[in-house]
């Protein structure tokens, strides 16, 4: 039986009960879960699926009702001033979400939310990663994802979802998925109050979805546009993207009181600033922001995406170093950051403009330990030419590279600047293999 419509504000209370009963009481739960990064796009395909999942499950759903989860502590909110932007437009405030905080602590979660009573639908990710996926990757039931295939989803699905394909963002797929249930007919929750606060009579019930469905599509707009750089990037932007948009927009429009005054251009713009305004984070912060990490042939690699260049990361460090250089405080911070993960290969890549405009990416890696070294130098040999790899040097004109017996460190400036992670992690995985 699908869960009768409200806002998004009101799903998000009822998934934490329907969250707080499976916990207390035993009961069924289906998560819908986004990658460790917790990016923009992971946040709001878990939201999207959920929300609009729920409006119309499948005849043999094991839960009528789908949580979603934001796939960090609550206290990683803080650190992403886009969600902070954005969710005004959607109505909801951080502490809406559901984030790992809500789950039972890692040492009883076994006991408290047995894995026979649990199902997962990943979406922005194909494998799920950490103790999570210890304990619960035999019950993965379904994905929608835009990265390679890792080869650990199960072939039969059944009637959820099983979708891995190329697209700027992973929103795309999943606005493209859950469209029919969307544009289905259904019935307002009047128990809400945003219908009966205007009478309760059908044009009521029809304008209360109507502002539901804009705030909800604008979570959805929001990622998709960062993500394909407001339709622009060359490199990202697929059909998908662009179909998702004007169905999103579309949406958007259909509440009169948005219709009135929207920008897409200026809504982006409005999001991506909050995106690119780390200044005021530390640098343990800003690597950890947008941060994925794996394990491959017993050996744990991290990649952390940032925002500003290299060349900002260092005064950053030093800024925060009574007495160290601008490198030795850069590199301290990337080994403490390292160590309390236990990486054995650790990059980060970063983003930037030119001053005259140009985008620009650079990549630095880190091998702690020999095997990790074999690997990292393994990935430079045969990812060199795919990913244009040249000497980094700093504003003085030097190169960096470090190179002994048990560790290896480089930067580099990346020339092919269409590679992101979604490409960098394959080729360092298959060079850890």
């Amino acid at each position: 039986m699908p869960v009768p419509r409200t806002s998004l504000r009101g799903f998000l209370a009822q998934a934490k009960g329907a969250l707080r009963a499976a916990i207390d009481s035993s009961q069924k739960v289906t998560f819908v879960i986004g990658n460790e990064s917790a990016d923009l796009d992971s946040m709001t395909c878990s939201l999207l699926f959920a929300y609009l999942r729920s409006m119309s499950p499948p005849r043999d759903a094991f839960t009528p009702l789908y949580v979603p989860v934001t796939n960090i502590p609550s206290s990683g909110l803080s650190v992403r001033p886009e969600f902070l932007a954005l969710f005004k437009y959607a109505n909801i405030e951080p502490g809406h979400l559901i984030t790992l905080d809500d789950l039972p602590d890692l040492s009883v979660i076994k006991s408290k939310l047995r894995p026979e009573n649990t199902r997962w639908i990943l979406v922005d990710h194909n494998a799920l990663q950490g103790q999570l996926g210890q304990i619960y990757s035999e019950r993965v039931a379904g994905v929608i994802d835009h990265h390679d295939d890792e080869g650990k989803m199960p072939k039969d699905t059944g009637s959820e979802p099983c979708i891995i394909k190329r697209t700027g963002s992973c929103t795309s797929l999943v606005t493209e998925y859950c469209r029919q249930a969307w544009d289905a007919p259904s019935e307002p929750a009047t128990s809400s109050g945003a219908a009966n606060s205007q009478g309760g009579s059908l044009l009521d019930d029809d304008a209360a979805v109507k502002r539901w469905d804009s705030e909800v599509a604008q979570l959805g707009l929001a990622s998709i546009l960062i993500d394909t750089s407001n339709l622009q990037s060359k490199y990202k932007t697929t059909k998908h993207d662009i179909k998702a948009v004007e169905y999103l927009e579309a949406k958007t429009m259909l509440w009169p009181q948005m219709s009135a005054g929207f920008d897409r251009n200026k809504f982006f713009q409005e999001i991506d600033s909050a995106r690119r305004d780390i200044g005021g984070l530390g640098l343990q912060d800003i690597l950890a922001k947008d941060y994925k990490q794996w394990n491959k042939g017993g050996q744990t690699l991290g990649i952390s995406s940032v925002v500003k260049s290299i060349d900002f990361l260092q005064k950053k460090a030093h800024g925060e170093s009574n007495d160290q250089s601008w490198q030795d405080a850069f590199f301290t911070a990337l080994q403490s950051f390292s160590k309390g993960r236990r990486l054995d290969l650790y990059a980060v890549m970063t983003t930037s403009h030119s001053s005259d405009g140009e985008f620009q990416r650079e990549l630095l890696v880190w091998a702690f330990d020999e095997k990790a070294v074999s690997a990292a130098k393994k990935f430079a040999s045969d990812a060199r030419e795919e990913l244009g790899l040249d000497d980094w040097q700093d504003a003085e004109g030097t190169a960096h590279t470090q190179d002994e017996d048990s560790q290896w460190r480089v930067i580099w400036q990346q020339r092919h600047v269409q590679h992101s992670r979604k490409r960098v992690a394959p080729l360092l995985r298959e060079a850890m293999s």
